[in-house]
C-alpha cells in the first residue's frame, strides 16, 4: 500500500478558503444566481466537493438536494 506525504483530501479548508468560494460563486457566477433557492446547495455541493477531492459519491446527500431542488423549481415554473 502507497502512503504519500502530499495527500489532501481530509484536509478541511480555512475559514477565508470558504468564505473566498462563496463570495465568488456570490458575486461572480451568474449561472449559481440564476438558480435562485437553490443556490446555496449548489455552493454545499461545490464546498463538498473540493473537501472530499471531486468525489462524487461522498457528495450524494448534497446532488440529491439539489436534484430535489431543481425539480421544485421546474414544477413551480410550470404551474
Amino acid at each position: 500500500m502507497e502512503s504519500s506525504s502530499s495527500d489532501t483530501r481530509n484536509v478541511p479548508l480555512s475559514v477565508s478558503q470558504r468564505t473566498l468560494h462563496v463570495t465568488d460563486a456570490d458575486e461572480e457566477d451568474e449561472s449559481v444566481k440564476q438558480l435562485n433557492e437553490c443556490a446555496t446547495i449548489y455552493i454545499s455541493l461545490q464546498d463538498c466537493l473540493v473537501e472530499s477531492n471531486r468525489n462524487w459519491k461522498a457528495c450524494q446527500a448534497q446532488v440529491q438536494a439539489l436534484k430535489a431542488c431543481q425539480a421544485k423549481r421546474n414544477k413551480n415554473d410550470q404551474t
